[in-house]
């Protein structure tokens, strides 16, 4: 028994090294997704680096100097002309507007082609696909006495609008059990159920809805492969829209927030569970992990935030407007101060998820 303890140990100490290793390959995706839209843009790239920090290791091409770095929490695509005035022509600040609009939103976009065939991979190796049509109900159904029929189509969860399972799943995982208004499609008719008590079970000293019904299964081919694989993308970046609403507004804590160690040690937990079943299991979960986590990335980095890709696509947004460039000074203060806040945000987030690890919550618990 101590024995078998130590292997599951060691494993999981190799499965949250190889989820780092993953992180930043994730990273590498996005930057890459600048690096070469600003190539062939015909940009100046000076250096092209994963993670952040002190250099490791370091070899120069051509122009472009290529690093790893010692802290796996980031990377950058440093371009001539990004951050200051450049007479180059070929530096970013002397490209139009909409080049280098692409240039700054190709990371994000990269990071959700990613997700797309991470979640390709994985719906490819099921028999079927799980439809938001009602197929059966179990014993003592909650939903069934409160007067769901087989046949009825999700199309509502308290107020969340259902398109696809992940959608049913995420919605029915948000909601007060006691208290849940669901709409359907019955017959080309909508109808809508108020305050439906689904039942629940205990879990960690919570209750947790349980649910009652089984969905019908939507048979596999390429179109219906390619069709649920941009289904569910979309619905992760919805998931992750929603979650980021709950956060700023109090719904979500600290808690619920991880940063690089924190979804390292999520992988490794997902991969752990896995290997009990199959070596398949365990990479299918790491799958799924790096596809949420990647495609999270990619939403996550849109915000119109100082620093993020998305704080410089409003300052290019509005230069195309005005037809007239903002003060590199002024932006780069802004992004400056951005960039710290995020640095601080991120040492809060991380020292919460080492707290979690160790003592099992985190700050805000």
């Amino acid at each position: 028994m101590p024995a078998s303890y130590e292997v599951i140990h060691i494993i999981k100490a190799v499965l949250v090294i190889i989820a780092i290793l993953l992180f930043g390959f994730i990273i590498f995706i996005h930057e890459f997704g600048h690096f070469i839209t600003a190539k062939l843009s015909g940009i100046r790239v000076n250096e092209f680096a994963i993670g952040m920090g002190p250099t490791l290791v370091h070899f120069t091409r051509g122009e472009t100097k290529y690093a790893l770095r010692l802290f796996p929490i980031g990377g950058f695509c440093a371009m001539e002309g990004e951050d200051e005035e450049s007479i180059d022509d070929r530096a970013f600040n002397n490209k139009p507007v909409w080049k280098r609009i692409l240039v700054v939103i190709m990371g994000a976009v990269m990071n959700i082609i990613l997700g797309l065939i991470l979640m390709m991979i994985i719906l490819g190796q099921q028999p079927a696909f799980n439809s938001t049509t009602i197929g059966e109900f179990s014993k003592g159904s909650a939903t069934q006495a409160a007067g769901l029929q087989v046949g009825d189509v999700s199309t509502s969860v308290d107020g969340y609008r259902i398109y696809g399972d992940k959608d049913l799943s995420f919605a029915l995982a948000t909601v007060n059990p006691e208290n849940v208004d669901i709409q359907v499609l019955r017959n080309g008719k909508t109808m809508d159920f108020k305050d439906v008590k689904f039942n629940t079970k205990p879990v960690n000293g919570k209750n947790v809805l349980q649910l009652d019904f089984y969905v019908q299964p939507i048979r596999k081919n390429v179109g219906t492969l390619i069709a649920k694989s941009a289904q569910d993308t979309v619905s992760t970046v919805r998931m992750i829209w929603f979650s980021l609403i709950g956060l700023v507004s109090g719904k979500y804590g600290l808690n619920d927030v991880a940063g690089p160690v924190g979804a390292a040690n999520a992988i490794g937990e997902a991969a752990t569970i896995g290997l009990q079943q199959s070596f398949m299991a365990a990479f299918n979960n790491i799958l799924f992990m790096m596809m949420v986590i990647t495609v999270n990335l990619g939403v996550v980095n849109l915000l119109p935030f100082p620093a993020l890709d998305g704080g410089r696509l409003v300052f290019l947004v509005v230069e195309g407007i005005r037809r007239k460039p903002i003060n590199p000074k002024y932006e780069g203060w802004v992004n400056a101060a951005g960039f710290f806040l995020l640095i601080g945000l991120m040492v809060i987030i991380t020292f919460s998820d080492i707290l979690r690890l160790v003592t099992g919550k985190g700050l805000g618990a």
